[in-house]
């Protein structure tokens, strides 16, 4: 699943954001933070920043209730490389985004920490927060050149109360809409997992976890929904109009369960802090194949489009490719060692086989703490170019719909899109507080950003301005 545009949260454990920026050196002053809660004591899932007061929801909305890498290959070595710097750039075609061209949602009062474009209803947009709610959007209508500040965007703001306001431990983790469009799956640091129809009706409450959900995803047919958790385990929650309930739950890591990604209907991997990344089978009680080849905890797993290989990120620095078809070995295909700091995210651009642009070539983003975001060859394992403008940590990328742009978030709530076949900067924003997501709409016309100040700004994205 690959960024907002299909209605997947761009980055996988949001609950976690904190205790990462904790360890990162680059830190700024809004990532100091105090905790919230006394449960896990874990770098994964350590305290949020401090909530920070916003005004109360306006009448008009809507409230609804929820219950309470063959061989390393580094970017230094390679002829290939490109690198985008502040001083080398000077033909870099940039241009910061007018007020003309951003919408502003201003209706949470605490962090965003993810968004996700509906992938059928293309107008709908939704968010989740630290202050226990999520909500839908709207954009039917909501033109940036309208207001800057576009208030009359929350009167068609659906709000889904996961808890009482000010409540702990009720912060909104992760969040997904079905391939349908009709369905919206949310975590929460309770270790609740809801899932509400598009109107905002909670139609089931899944309780199983025992620990705060890292991450949320249906497969393709909309029949399970899997989670992963702070309490070791994966679920497939097996989902329609009549019940929610448990199909399976796989106890397989021996340590928080950060991130989850499906292959197909019935397989899946996941990955967890005890290094380690686990192929699973609905129906299987041992996993189909283990990898342990990083060193440090794994903070995302990601198939590529064919449903071939596998990409994962690590604290180790290094992203690794598994091919996962060759049973002869269980070390990886490539081994990508170039970044310095820890890499947070890994993205599949969504070109090549199993894709919607099948002619063009595959990629792989990666996007690290040392604020880079490298793009690789996936065929020879090539470093193509490592884009470096941003100044601070790098936690949220994603590919358009079209693989033609790259969008990328930083720390220092600078937001860039890239053209990714010249490797340059054609658009910026720059926001107040961390960037926690980035997410394209279907049609590609615009880009959203969760930022640490309770809001999320929309930028609108014209194509033809960028390409011949």
């Amino acid at each position: 699943m690959n960024g907002g545009a299909n209605g997947s949260s761009s980055a996988p454990q949001h609950a976690n954001l904190s205790g990462k920026r904790e360890r990162n050196s680059r830190n700024t002053e809004s990532s100091t933070s105090t905790p919230t809660t006394s449960e896990p004591n874990s770098s994964r899932a350590s305290s949020k920043t401090e909530k920070q007061s916003r005004s109360t929801p306006s009448s008009e909305t809507i409230h609804h209730k929820g219950g309470g890498e063959k061989s390393s290959t580094t970017a230094e070595n390679n002829e290939e490389q490109h690198e985008i710097t502040p001083d080398t750039a000077v033909n870099d075609t940039h241009t910061d985004t007018p007020p003309s061209e951003i919408l502003t949602l201003k209706m949470h009062t605490s962090e965003v920490f993810m968004c996700a474009w509906n992938p059928i209803h293309t107008h709908l947009i939704a968010t989740g927060s630290g202050d226990a709610t999520a909500r839908i959007w709207s954009m039917h209508g909501a033109k940036a050149s309208d207001d800057v500040h576009v208030d009359h965007v929350s009167r068609t703001s659906i709000l889904l109360e996961h808890g009482p306001a000010g409540q702990p431990n009720k912060d909104v983790t992760t969040l997904e809409w079905s391939s349908s469009g009709e369905l919206l799956a949310t975590g929460s640091y309770d270790g609740v997992a809801r899932v509400w129809r598009r109107t905002g009706e909670l139609i089931h409450l899944l309780t199983c976890h025992r620990g705060p959900i890292f991450s949320l995803k249906w497969n393709k047919s909309g029949n399970y929904l899997l989670s992963g958790s702070y309490d070791k385990t994966t679920i497939v929650w097996e989902v329609n109009n009549e019940r929610g309930v448990v199909r399976q739950q796989f106890s397989f890591h021996q340590a928080p369960a950060l991130d989850v990604d499906w292959k197909n209907d019935y397989t899946f991997a996941s990955c967890s802090t005890d290094k380690s990344v686990h192929i699973c089978q609905v129906g299987a009680y041992e996993p189909l194949r283990t990898y342990r080849g990083h060193t440090d905890e794994v903070n995302a797993v990601k198939w590529d489009p064919s449903g071939t290989l596998l990409a994962s990120c690590s604290d180790d620095c290094t992203a690794k490719v598994w091919n996962v078809a060759d049973s002869t070995t269980d070390g990886p295909l490539h081994d990508f060692q170039s970044h310095q700091q820890e890499i947070y995210t890994v993205k599949w651009s969504p070109t090549g086989k199993g894709s919607k642009n099948p002619t063009k070539s595959l990629m792989l983003a990666t996007a690290s703490f040392d604020g880079s975001v490298r793009l690789w060859n996936i065929e020879n394992g090539n470093c193509i170019r490592v884009l470096s403008r941003h100044k601070e940590s790098v936690y949220s990328v994603a590919f358009s719909p079209s693989g033609d742009f790259i969008a990328s978030g930083s720390l220092a709530g600078q937001l860039y899109i890239w053209n990714v076949k010249e490797g340059n900067t054609i658009k910026s924003f720059k926001g107040v507080g961390d960037i926690f997501e980035v997410a394209w709409n279907t049609h590609e016309t615009r880009v959203a950003a969760c930022f640490s100040s309770n809001v999320v700004s929309v930028i609108d994205f014209d194509r033809s301005r960028y390409c011949g």
